[in-house]
């Protein structure tokens, strides 16, 4: 079976929406044979998904997109993080090597060994993440040939308190996190954005978390590319740290909404 091929999938939305709400983390689904090379025991790896996976965020994104005017795209990753982490750079250039989570990981949340010493992730980087990077590039393609522009709205959510491998937890945790780029977050959007969440007790800019997710093909050169990462932080939707969604879900997916139907045509 070619995991690679069901491993993401693209839900269309209007031909005539610029929008792609991107789910890069809310699966807790890890192949066998990427399992047999994780030395975690059947229980610490259900410890470590319940504090990696951003869960639930696809079903915030899926009734965002439900409630919209115009519904927009949605790209979901149907695997784990612990498989390939979409939104790594794939080199030296990711400061998460620092903490041995590059685009495949070799420690855990808590900086404990979750793959052998010296292994090899080139298999999974050419089996997982280069066909995911391409499909999303022709997904932004797509919506730039349509309708001139594409946003990407980066659907994620983070623990109330920081986690070992965090390089900048010591930094403000607010219930929504916006994550900026200079390049590909303009004014408009970060401003939608901080209207349609202002109900949620606060929002921060890139702390814990910085920055957006933009295919590197258009990262930092086509401004028709804007981007913002939305990060929630969980105790606001869920019990932490790998428990049930509550309330707050819908209250979120409908502020999502509200992001979206607001953006500056």
């Amino acid at each position: 079976m070619d995991h690679a091929a069901e491993s993401f999938q693209l839900l269309p939305g209007a031909a005539a929406s610029p929008v792609i709400l991107h789910v890069p983390h809310s699966s807790r689904t890890v192949p066998g044979p990427v399992r047999n090379g994780i030395v975690l025991d059947d229980a610490a790896l259900e410890r470590e998904l319940d504090h990696i996976t951003d869960s639930h965020t696809a079903d915030i994104a899926a009734a965002a997109a439900a409630g919209c005017a115009l519904t927009p795209w949605r790209f979901v990753n149907g695997l784990s993080r612990l498989v390939i982490d979409p939104e790594r750079f794939p080199d030296e250039r990711e400061e998460m090597l620092a903490v041995g989570m590059g685009a495949v990981y070799t420690r855990t949340t808590h900086r404990e060994r979750l793959r052998a010493d010296g292994f090899d992730g080139r298999a999974l980087v050419d089996r997982y993440f280069h066909p995911y990077a391409e499909a999303m590039e022709r997904a932004v393609e797509d919506r730039l040939e349509a309708v001139g522009r594409a946003v990407i709205i980066d659907v994620h959510s983070y623990p109330s308190e920081p986690l070992p491998y965090e390089l900048h937890g010591a930094g403000p945790r607010p219930p929504i996190c916006l994550g900026t780029d200079p390049f590909h977050t303009p004014a408009a959007l970060l401003a939608s954005a901080e209207k349609a969440f202002a109900g949620f007790g606060g929002t921060g800019l890139d702390s814990p978390f910085a920055g957006t997710y933009v295919p590197l093909r258009h990262y930092g050169r086509d401004r028709r590319v804007s981007a913002l990462m939305v990060e929630i932080r969980r105790d606001t939707y869920m019990s932490e740290p790998g428990g049930p969604a509550g309330p707050g879900l819908a209250a979120l997916a409908a502020a999502v909404t509200e992001l979206v139907d607001g953006l500056p045509l």
